[in-house]
């Protein structure tokens, strides 16, 4: 009996992954597993029901609380993300990218690797990205000769680089959870003012492993035109015409809108919650221009709009030369209030127009069900968590991890090691709120750095995306590739990926200042 009662936790795990592989609704299989194996801890004397009450509070202090105000930024990067896919950015950089790399050997896929970049990181959502670029991309690339996996892993691989280059929703949510284990693990040790981890840390960090997957997956098209020419042959010299207007016309949006919401966090002058509405605002913009069309009042809302975008760019400009709140001048006050005024016009007109081109109502509704997907799994998860550490299971990690070979190393190699098997069948939201506070707490008690360790889940992670059988983003693209593109096609042009991934987070893990350096740099 005490085998068991010792095992239930882990029974309880295992149970749920074997629901979750069956097809069952993430949220309610959690919580269906945990309310289970809570009736068996009751009925062997080993779980207090009265724990329950807790949950509601748990769940007030995950989501309402204040203090928890970064999650509100999921629905505000998923709008962001969304209404960039309406805006026409990726058929705009596509074209351009195209023209300009086209004319070398691996230009094309060159073109989709850096288009994944920008993408990754305007939008952060990995589905959006691979169906469009396989929409756009994959026809074109098999039309001038491209090996079929090779374009089909291209483009699967690109997408996911939404995962890594912040803003990403990987992050956020990361950032949150490690946050939360980060403070538990510092009570358990007696410090009762403990240090912060914030989702700007983890979006610092996440920069520079995430510029050297871009290089990789850049050399491997390289190295591939090189060695095999016929796999990735060259467009006619007619129609890679570099057009530097249409260039700069498809690049300048989406890297102002980057520089705009990245750079309001990295330099502090906003939290991820206030840079995602800063974002979400300019894609708001953004799509309104791109999606106005005829003539006459849609071009008046598109001047509007355009005009906004304008004065929002002032605006957040304007902090990094004078603080306008204790400003002494009247007209610093007064054009402040202008463009402020001019910004909530132009957003007003903006959105009028894309409720009238039928584009903000399919935005909203995408944004409202991937942001109740990912809080009903966050509340599922909750649950689990709770009796699951109630059942023992947190002493059972803490010391399983404490008695892997190598310590601290060891234990780090273990979770890695496991979060890697579980992303061949699980989704990333699942991994994260499931694994990481159950194991995380007892890796910051053996001393691993918290931006680190981040860094090196959120590059797991995106490697589960592409890992076959059950990769999403190759299921992604499964859907809109043509009927010549066989799913062997594309887990061939995926492997070579998945290995560059496993050899970026090797490299990590080995050099830690990758992941901690710009941090450090920044906020200390």
């Amino acid at each position: 009996m005490s085998i068991l009662i010792e095992a239930l936790p882990f029974l309880m795990f295992l149970a749920a992954f074997v629901a979750l592989l069956r097809g069952f609704p993430v949220a309610f299989t959690l919580a269906g597993v945990a309310l289970v194996f809570g009736l068996i801890g009751i009925a062997l004397g080993v779980f207090d029901p009265i724990h329950l009450r807790a949950f509601p509070q748990r769940i007030y202090g995950n989501i309402m609380d204040m203090d928890k105000s970064i999650l509100v930024a999921v629905p505000l990067f998923v709008f962001m993300g969304v209404m960039l896919e309406k805006s026409k950015v990726a058929e705009e950089l596509l074209e351009a990218m195209g023209a300009a790399f086209g004319r070398m050997r691996g230009g094309l896929g060159i073109s989709v690797v850096l288009v994944g970049a920008l993408l990754a990181a305007s939008t952060g959502i990995v589905g959006a990205t691979v169906v469009t670029m396989g929409l756009l991309s994959l026809p074109t690339m098999l039309r001038r000769g491209y090996d079929k996996g090779l374009a089909a892993g291209s483009i699967a691989a690109a997408g996911t680089l939404g995962q890594i280059i912040p803003p990403s929703i990987v992050l956020v949510l990361l950032g949150d959870q490690l946050s939360s284990a980060y403070a538990e693990a510092q009570r358990a040790q007696g410090i009762f003012s403990p240090d912060v981890v914030s989702v700007g840390d983890l979006f610092a960090g996440a920069l520079i492993p995430g510029f050297l997957l871009v290089i990789a997956y850049v050399g491997y098209q390289i190295v591939i035109a090189i060695i095999r020419p016929g796999s990735a042959p060259a467009m006619p010299h007619d129609e890679a015409k570099t057009d530097w207007g249409k260039i700069l016309h498809a690049l300048t949006p989406p890297l102002v809108l980057i520089i705009a919401v990245l750079g309001s966090i990295l330099t502090g002058l906003a939290t991820p919650t206030e840079a995602a509405g800063i974002g979400a605002v300019g894609a708001t913009l953004l799509a309104a221009i791109r999606n106005a069309g005829g003539q006459g009042e849609a071009k008046l809302f598109q001047a509007l709009a355009a005009l906004s975008a304008l004065a929002l760019i002032l605006l957040i400009g304007s902090v990094l030369v004078v603080d306008v709140r204790n400003a002494q001048g009247a007209i610093v006050l007064y054009l402040a209030y202008g463009l402020s005024a001019l910004a909530l016009i132009g957003g007003a007109g903006a959105l009028y127009l894309l409720k009238r081109n039928k584009v903000l109502d399919d935005v909203m509704t995408s944004t409202a069900q991937i942001s109740a997907m990912v809080f009903v799994i966050l509340i599922g998860a909750a649950l689990f968590s709770l009796i699951f550490r109630e059942l023992g299971g947190d002493h059972g990690v803490r010391d399983l991890l404490a008695a892997a070979p190598g310590g601290a190393v060891g234990a780090l190699i273990l979770v890695m090691l496991v979060m890697f098997i579980l992303g061949f069948f699980l989704d990333f939201i699942e991994i994260t709120f499931v694994v990481v506070p159950i194991v995380a707490p007892s890796l910051f008690m053996l001393g691993v750095d918290p931006v680190w360790l981040g860094v090196l889940m959120a590059l797991n992670l995106q490697t589960s995306f592409l890992t076959p059988p059950f990769g999403f983003a190759l299921f992604y693209l499964r859907g809109v590739a043509p009927p010549e593109v066989t799913t062997g096609d594309i887990y061939r042009g995926a492997i070579p990926f998945v290995a560059i991934q496993i050899a970026a987070l090797i490299l990590v893990a080995l050099i830690p200042w990758l992941a901690t350096g710009l941090p450090d740099l920044i906020y200390q």
